[in-house]
């Protein structure tokens, strides 16, 4: 390589847009339903918390009962096992974690009824 072609190469790689690294991509998925799910992918900035990203996806206006719940638990910072409703790769969150690039944001709904019962209840019959 020349050392004009060395500089042109050079050049290139410092004129990479700052804005653009600053950002990551991260994935939402919810299961509000059984049968109807939501699933995502946004771009966040570098350092946003898990809420903002459920925020600046429109999850928290589009699901009320998601922003009440993250209203009631937003100074909490140790979820608990039986009422936590998001997570990221099936690991309970505080809504202030910080997101990775290519995390993946799951917001978890109550269940109706104790998986293991169920279970229990169609081995019985």
């Amino acid at each position: 390589m020349t050392a004009a072609n060395h500089s042109a190469a050079d050049k290139d790689e410092v004129n990479v847009n700052p804005a653009q690294t600053d950002l990551i991509t991260v994935y939402l998925a919810y299961a509000e339903e059984a049968a109807r799910q939501h699933y995502r992918s946004i771009q966040v900035r570098r350092g946003a918390t898990l809420y903002e990203a459920l925020a600046q996806a429109g999850w928290l206006k589009q699901f009320e009962e998601l922003a009440s719940w993250c209203e009631q638990v937003a100074n909490t910072t140790t979820p608990t096992a039986k009422r936590w409703h998001v997570g990221v790769y099936a690991q309970k969150q505080p809504l202030n974690y910080i997101l990775q690039p290519s995390d993946r944001v799951e917001v978890y709904r109550s269940l109706s009824a104790d998986p293991m019962s169920q279970r229990k209840n169609k081995s019985r019959g």
